[in-house]
């Protein structure tokens, strides 16, 4: 997630509890826009081949049943495309997790280095930005989707009711009590489940997980180490919990983490910390989640300079969507960034 302070990107800022009538109003979609289904894109998306059809997913919201391989599938979760791209299915649609740069084309959410040969010269149509209230119901229906996955997703049940009377949705798993808490493996597995594949989804989690064991195991000492990641957001030292995606990569590479971040969120992936609070990532590694602007304002707080992590350079600063976007990697968290991340996080501790 892109932290910068006039735009900030990340599955923190929550939708909006409720919808509006006039954005939820399927009944309005199917005529409305400027796109018609001739001139909808992706006619020529892969479908989820050699999948095992029909298949019922069990979810948040109940339960949904995927007849066929889809050939349009829409993501309305944050990363659920990279999941998709890894299984072999471009999306017709999918959520801007990081803002494009007015102006700037391709999108950068299609160019990341580890999605940017998955999309190759397809351009998927954006169905909502991070930060927005919730997806845009006209472009969803107008692409004609067969199948829709809002698994890393904070909807709830009315705009799933919504999304579930264009096609068939899939909401985030059963077990998540809170959006975003959920491991990545289960969400890999979940998405991999309504694509057919659950079988090949398995089989490059176990492949993620073996990577994360060699880590640790070629870094033990790693373990001896409390750690925290963190960002600098609205002028205030912003650590994200153990159960978030970032929380979740430290462990697995075997840092021990610092997990009373836990109880100041209150079921959150991450808090804003008062000032008084900042003995909370007084540990042993930190690592800074930020692009250049915020990397260099929090260089300058003095609370945040004082701590002995940072005296002894014990410090690894990460750029988010910056350079080697090594902060994105982490903060997605898919199938397709983790390999990356991980070498790039291991290489940053050592």
């Amino acid at each position: 997630m892109l932290l910068h302070r006039t735009t900030l990107v990340k599955p923190w800022r929550r939708l909006a509890a409720v919808l509006s009538a006039a954005t939820l109003g399927v009944g309005l979609l199917v005529g409305c826009g400027s796109d018609s289904a001739e001139d909808a894109p992706g006619d020529d998306a892969p479908a989820a081949a050699g999948g095992a059809f029909p298949v019922t997913v069990e979810h948040a919201f109940g339960s949904t049943e995927v007849t066929k391989a889809p050939k349009r599938v829409v993501s309305v979760g944050y990363t659920d495309d990279q999941a998709m791209l890894a299984l072999g299915t471009k999306p017709v649609g999918m959520v801007d997790q990081y803002p494009n740069p007015a102006g700037k084309s391709p999108d950068i959410n299609t160019q990341w280095p580890w999605v940017k040969d998955k999309w190759g010269d397809t351009r998927p149509e954006v169905i909502m930005k991070n930060g927005d209230s919730g997806p845009n119901y006209e472009k969803i229906a107008a692409l004609r989707p067969d199948l829709i996955v809002a698994v890393y997703s904070e909807i709830d049940k009315a705009a799933f009711d919504k999304l579930s009377k264009i096609a068939p949705t899939v909401g985030r798993t059963k077990a998540e009590k809170e959006p975003f808490s959920a491991p990545w493996q289960d969400n890999a597995v979940h998405i991999a489940k309504a694509l057919g594949k659950e079988e090949e989804g398995t089989k490059l989690v176990r492949g993620i997980e073996s990577k994360l064991k060699a880590a640790k195991k070629a870094h033990p000492e790693f373990a001896d180490q409390t750690a925290v990641a963190l960002s600098w957001y609205e002028d205030s030292v912003a650590p994200f919990t153990s159960t978030d995606v970032r929380g979740r990569l430290l462990t697995g590479i075997g840092f021990t983490y610092q997990t009373e971040i836990d109880k100041v969120a209150e079921g959150s992936f991450s808090t804003e910390l008062s000032p008084e609070r900042i003995d909370l990532v007084d540990v042993d590694r930190i690592f800074v989640i930020n692009d250049k602007a915020d990397t260099e304002a929090l260089k300058k707080f003095k609370l945040f300079t004082n701590l002995d992590a940072v005296k002894k350079g014990n410090v690894s600063y990460l750029l988010d969507s910056e350079g080697p976007a090594v902060g994105a990697a982490m903060s997605q968290g898919t199938l397709l960034s983790l390999p990356y991340a991980i070498d790039e996080l291991v290489k940053s501790a050592e």
